[in-house]
């Protein structure tokens, strides 16, 4: 048996290919399909299933396009209902794959039609458990993502159930491989690793450990942010179908010569995309961009903050224009209408005018505040993140909220807003949505919290209430 595992950082997804005598099955494929062909192929293998464990709410998942490449069938479990041609599979139906099995496991509680994928060797004996969104490293899947009738706590009473009677009772050896790693918004706090086994899980994770149902339900509802605003989206695309990568490919990668280019950014309903790494853009861009870089969580950020219903147009690194459409494709983004040929340097070298971000060191940022009654700071990090400490008097605005432009309404051109987040990247992304609403006087502190929380002269506080 070969098991190789597919991750994508940017998304925090894992993908799987599993092997047996010649013949292959693909576990939660991403909509870009070309790995898992590519390694079918080096490998002289038949894929024969395509499983999913669920609908995706975080990325489109590559099951139609493989199916139409392969042939294989796309495996759902119990209670799945789609608008396209699946195997809807029974509670415990086994898959003869080579010289192994693979057992459904209908474990409802993330979602409904959740299920596991049981892979058993030759003589029976369980080596590995698929787990997509019900068990993760140090965490499970939220229960509020897809819920219709049914509250969160009704599916967190459901994953208690499922964790406790189909997948606790395994032995301890048995490898762990969640749909998800550390980062991903599917879970509350997810593990550093991106596999695990039963044994380390029963002993680390919390929500393995002997409680009541009533006290699982609290732990697993408790503290959850709300989700992305294109998750539900997601999961309604996985459900319904979607046009062929090759389809958006085929108009988004149109290169569009400037005078081209500046008749398309014209148009209202236009948004302009800049894709390039967060450094390149403070340093000049084409006014009215958002800028979020492909050197960041750039796929999730753009599905949190940009309108799935309009047009796009790019800017990217010349080279990293296919990439670009492909990451944003795999969020559920059909609508990129081309980029502009030969990237921001045919901008630059045209003479057309140039914005750019001021970016200040945190000890100018410690200079500046004792002297001017209208220095506004602006920490875009997530709530929990704030509440662990930020500068005194700062303005927490976590970057998700931006995608409404009602939100910077307080934000007045005469204040000198010094804009950070933990790092860097997210800092970025807001600087260039507050200045494509018109909010120029700003500057981004360079290196974010983690520099701005050991310098000198910068008083620091933390919000108790919301941490008890």
């Amino acid at each position: 048996m070969f098991i190789k595992q597919l991750y994508t950082g940017c998304l925090s997804e894992a993908a799987y290919y599993i092997e047996s005598d010649g013949e292959a099955a693909i576990i939660d494929p991403l909509r870009d399909i070309e790995a898992y062909l590519q390694l079918a192929k080096e490998r002289n293998t038949t894929i024969k299933y395509i499983f999913e464990t669920h609908f995706h709410a975080d990325f489109v998942s590559g099951h139609l396009d493989l199916a139409k490449a392969t042939g294989a069938p796309i495996v759902y479990g119990p209670l799945t209902e789609t608008n396209f041609p699946i195997h809807k599979a029974n509670d415990g139906e086994v898959f003869p794959l080579g010289n192994c099995t693979i057992e459904v496991l209908h474990t409802p509680g993330h979602t409904i039609e959740s299920s596991c994928y049981l892979v058993r060797e030759s003589d029976g004996r369980p080596h590995a458990i698929f787990t997509g969104d019900t068990l993760f490293v140090g965490d499970v899947g939220r229960p509020d993502l897809s819920s219709g009738d049914m509250t969160k706590e009704d599916l967190a009473a459901m994953m208690y159930d499922s964790l406790r009677t189909k997948i606790v009772p395994l032995p301890d050896d048995v490898v762990v491989y969640p749909a998800h790693g550390p980062g991903s918004s599917c879970g509350k706090n997810l593990g550093p690793n991106t596999y695990s086994t039963l044994a380390d899980e029963k002993e680390g994770n919390y929500a393995l450990k002997e409680q009541t149902k009533e006290e699982f339900i609290k732990a697993v509802t408790d503290g959850l942010d709300a989700p992305p605003q294109y998750f539900p989206i997601n999961a309604r695309i996985n459900k319904e179908g979607y046009e062929s990568l090759d389809g958006v490919l085929e108009s988004g990668l149109t290169p569009l010569p400037l005078s081209a280019f500046k008749e398309m950014i014209k148009r209202e309903d236009v948004i302009l995309l800049d894709t390039r790494n967060s450094s390149l853009f403070l340093e000049g861009f084409v006014p009215g961009s958002i800028g979020i870089g492909l050197d960041g969580r750039f796929a999730e950020w753009a599905g949190s903050l940009l309108p799935f219903d309009q047009p796009f147009v790019l800017v990217t690194t010349v080279g990293e224009e296919k990439e670009s459409m492909i990451r944003l494709a795999r969020v559920g983004f059909d609508k990129m209408k081309g980029y502009l040929d030969g990237g921001f340097a045919t901008w630059q070298q045209a003479g057309e005018p140039i914005d750019l971000i001021i970016d200040v060191e945190t000890d100018e940022l410690a200079m500046d505040m004792p002297f001017d009654p209208n220095l506004v700071v602006l920490d875009v990090r997530r709530e929990p993140e704030f509440a662990d400490g930020h500068i005194k008097g700062a303005i927490n605005l976590p970057l998700n909220a931006l995608a409404d432009p009602a939100s910077m309404a307080d934000l007045e051109e005469r204040y000198n807003i010094y804009v950070h987040c933990g790092g860097g990247y997210r800092s970025i992304i807001a600087a260039s949505l507050l200045k494509r609403q018109g909010i120029h006087n700003l500057r981004n502190v360079s290196g974010g919290w983690t520099k701005i929380k050991d310098q000198k002269g910068i008083e620091i506080e933390k919000e108790t209430s919301v941490l008890n």
